[in-house]
């Protein structure tokens, strides 16, 4: 099992090793997700993706995540985070910073975030984030990267979105919660630098933010077969 944490532990580790590593900088990137939706007449290119520079004690996080629709061509989703990342235990950093979405329809929204990151009981990597603004809301995301072999890795997520307040203009409702629900099954093509993989991948919208996104023309649940690579280095 090697997480996106695991994986930027063990660097950090090996740098522990050098006498100079103390003040050295370190760099990463790393694509969770980067692949093609198919389902239900909706196909969409989307991503999750990672850059960090930083120390052991203190490191910067760009974080991008979006879906790109191809009929019509438009970013149904575009949100960048900037996110600063310290340690305040052996595996979870607390992190702070601030987020802008950009869809391409609808409006476009700035949040400060305070969140947890890291490695839970059984090498779960938990992603536990508070969006502050005039329409804040809470996400909570798991992931667990199964082994098969040493390089065949089933890879399960669920990510959950609650919006605390109505923010009509983006099809959110209060407490009317987003859950998408994944599996990818991938295969290390080079030291986990390469890693194509396939998979599904499951949104529903509950209570009135799914009405909303119907009353939009939308469907409010979505299963589509994914095809991608992950990407590390």
């Amino acid at each position: 099992m090697f997480t996106r944490y695991a994986a930027l532990s063990a660097f950090s580790a090996f740098l522990l090793a050098s006498p100079v590593s103390a003040e050295q900088l370190f760099w990463g990137i790393q694509a969770e997700q980067l692949e093609w939706r198919s389902g239900e007449g909706s196909e969409a290119f989307a991503w999750d993706a990672d850059a960090f520079v930083g120390t052991d004690e203190l490191k910067v996080v760009w974080r991008s995540e979006a879906e790109y629709a191809t009929g019509p061509s438009s970013f149904e989703t575009l949100e960048n985070q900037l996110r600063l990342q310290v340690p305040v235990s052996t595996f979870f950093d607390a992190v702070a910073g601030v987020r802008y979405d950009s869809p391409d329809e609808g409006p476009h929204r700035t949040y400060g975030v305070l969140g947890l990151h890291g490695l839970a009981k059984q090498w779960f990597e938990v992603d536990a984030d508070l969006y502050l603004s005039e329409y804040p809301s809470a996400r909570f995301e798991v992931e667990y990267e199964g082994l098969i072999t040493n390089r065949v890795i089933f890879t399960p997520s669920i990510e959950l979105d609650i919006p605390l307040v109505d923010d009509e203009a983006t099809s959110r409702a209060a407490f009317g919660p987003k859950l998408e629900v994944g599996g990818r099954l991938s295969y290390d093509l080079l030291d986990r630098a390469i890693a194509p993989y396939v998979g599904v991948h499951w949104e529903r919208t509950f209570g009135k933010s799914g009405r909303l996104v119907r009353a939009e023309g939308e469907d409010d649940d979505v299963v589509s077969l994914v095809v991608g690579f992950r990407l590390m280095f």
